[in-house]
């Protein structure tokens, strides 16, 4: 149970920045504060346009997954290029997760 109060003096500017820094974390300023004091990561949440543009990039992976197998027996070039770029957009999806 929290029942401490801690102050702190900061400018009105740097109030707002950790204000909208926690919003963007999705937590309480109080928390953000404690978990930044702690040195604990502070991951923010994805806005919905960033979540449409990931689901997006999956999709673009598995399409070029699938262009490559289709060329694989006509053009091995094309296709070894094609898998390339679909790699390429795993390896940055699976550095997201982290």
């Amino acid at each position: 149970m929290k029942r401490e109060v801690i102050q702190i003096r900061c400018s009105i500017y740097e109030k707002k920045l950790l204000k909208k820094r926690a919003a963007r974390a999705g937590i309480s300023l109080s928390e953000y504060l404690r978990l930044t004091a702690f040195q604990i990561n502070i991951v923010e949440r994805l806005t919905p346009e960033q979540l449409e543009c990931y689901q997006m990039l999956i999709q673009y992976k598995n399409n070029f997954m699938r262009i490559s197998n289709m060329f694989k027996h006509r053009d091995s070039r094309l296709a070894i290029e094609v898998e390339d770029l679909a790699e390429k957009i795993r390896t940055h999806l699976q550095n997201f997760k982290k």
